[in-house]
């Protein structure tokens, strides 16, 4: 097969995947030719069927799952044999992964949870750790619907014949860009909303009544935004469910966090506070070194004028963190993120915290701020937002301001004007007080904060934090006495 063959055939395997995952009719038009290149390279059909999973398809056919795991194709190499199988494997997991979201019918536990699956298998693929590119939040101004997965944006109803040959050749195009894919923030945008979608897409309170269904579910960010959203409209055993599956999203997000902790690193040593002479704390190499002129080369000693210690202290002078979320619509990652955080840190020698979630009102959550299930359970997402009532509540837990952090975690965005809460900051940060103004917090980093409050943070010398859980935990652990 020359070259060029294999070019045609492998755009045609990307254009009837694009237009299957569009919810497209041209993908029938497709089948036939797919078919015979995907028999071709020795491949079973069963790749071009969405409904099966990656995992299903592994069982049937084991001698796949080395390939499955490494598919992705060399947009610069040589199109061949090789690659069209290549490509044929990728196209399964592309299908996998964008397909469910086109059309608007209802989703059964079951496929939701094949689909987070799948989403597992493409991360590996794609040599992403596990929930990786889950963690993004969705880009200002896209659709909640199902993305593309090229980047084109689909129909709301996700009919097919609205996908022009246009849309198709845009989206083939950005396929061949890069890593074969989306840039990174688009993926993690994308996926985000796209699960979005398929938890609406459910009859979620009729699967929360039969515990069965219930524990089909794979607990998500989505899901668990969706059940806080919905806890006050449940009871009895579906209410139960909900709080099941929240408890082992927090479980398991709250292992992630603490191994975030323990690895970032430490508090700045304070090289005011003198070496303790101990012999733990001795370095040995530098008093080798600083003894060496005098060496004894008659009785092969060194004779040592003076041990040399490691500094190893830690400033201790911020002991009370006071952590404010916004719990508006736009900032349930945060919300969620940074409860579990927040009781991390509270768990810590020398911290005592205080957790605050706002918008047009303020909860206290400080009570539970070492059980950040039972902290969620008492948020009430959504509303808008007045900063200034939260700084109030907040601004009443400073005893000694320096010797207190506080973290605002939030976009910005406020119900009033923005000059009230700007100048209790100011306040704040002037009385002493270490603030740490921090975007919309996701795993993934995406943050969106209002340009006119990024800037006068920016011209007292207190700049928004990335919304990154890492550097926000860097923040902390250089701040806080641990």
């Amino acid at each position: 097969m020359d070259e060029r063959a294999a070019k045609n055939r492998r755009s045609l395997l990307l254009w009837r995947t694009l237009a299957e995952a569009m919810g497209s009719e041209r993908a029938r038009e497709l089948d036939p030719a797919a078919t015979e290149i995907v028999v071709e390279a020795g491949l079973p059909p069963l790749l071009l069927d969405a409904r099966p999973s990656v995992a299903q398809v592994v069982r049937r056919h084991p001698e796949l799952a080395a390939e499955l795991e490494d598919v992705v194709p060399d947009a610069e190499g040589p199109v061949d044999a090789a690659s069209l199988r290549r490509t044929a494997l990728f196209s399964k997991l592309l299908l996998n992964v964008f397909a469910p979201g086109a059309g608007d019918g209802q989703i059964e536990a079951s496929q939701y949870s094949q689909w987070i699956e799948d989403v597992g298998a493409f991360e590996k693929a794609l040599g992403y750790p596990p929930g990786e590119l889950m963690g993004g939040a969705p880009a200002s101004g896209r659709s909640s619907g199902a993305p593309s997965p090229a980047g084109v944006d689909t129909p709301a109803s996700g009919g097919g014949p609205e996908v022009t040959d246009e849309d198709l050749a845009l989206a083939l195009g950005e396929i061949r860009r890069g890593r074969g894919l989306m840039s990174e923030p688009e993926i993690k945008a994308g996926l985000s909303g796209m699960e979005k979608r398929l938890v609406n897409r459910m009859a979620l309170h009729e699967v929360l009544k039969d515990r069965a269904l219930a524990e089909k579910l794979t607990p998500s960010m989505a899901l668990t935004e969706q059940l806080l959203r919905q806890k006050g409209r449940l009871e009895g055993e579906a209410l139960r469910n909900a709080k099941r599956l929240i408890r082992r999203f927090v479980d398991q997000l709250a292992d992630l966090l603490k191994k975030e902790v323990v690895s970032a690193p430490k508090g700045k040593v304070d090289t005011s506070i003198p070496p303790k002479r101990v012999f733990r704390n001795l370095d040995l190499k530098k008093t080798i070194r600083r003894n060496l002129t005098n060496w004894d080369p008659d009785e092969q000693r060194l004779l040592v004028d003076g041990l040399y210690y490691r500094r190893t202290a830690t400033k201790k002078q911020n002991t009370r963190l006071i952590v404010v979320v916004d719990q508006s619509g736009s900032m349930v990652h945060a919300m969620v993120n940074c409860t579990i955080l927040a009781s991390i840190f509270a768990g810590l020698p020398r911290v005592e915290a205080y957790l605050y979630a706002f918008d047009t009102e303020v909860v206290d959550l400080s009570p539970w701020v070492d059980d950040p299930f039972e902290a969620l359970l008492r948020t009430q997402l959504g509303g808008g937002n007045d900063g200034p009532k939260a700084m109030r509540a907040a601004a009443a837990r400073i005893q000694d301001p320096r010797k207190t952090v506080m973290v605002w975690i939030s976009d910005f965005y406020e119900f009033q004007n923005d000059k009230p809460l700007f100048a209790m900051i100011e306040a704040v940060k002037q009385s002493g007080v270490t603030f740490i103004p921090v975007g919309s917090v996701s795993s993934g980093g995406y943050f969106n904060v209002n340009p006119w409050f990024r800037q006068k943070l920016e011209s007292i010398g207190t700049p928004v934090v990335s919304g990154s859980l890492r550097t926000l935990v860097r923040e902390l652990k250089s701040a806080l006495p641990v």
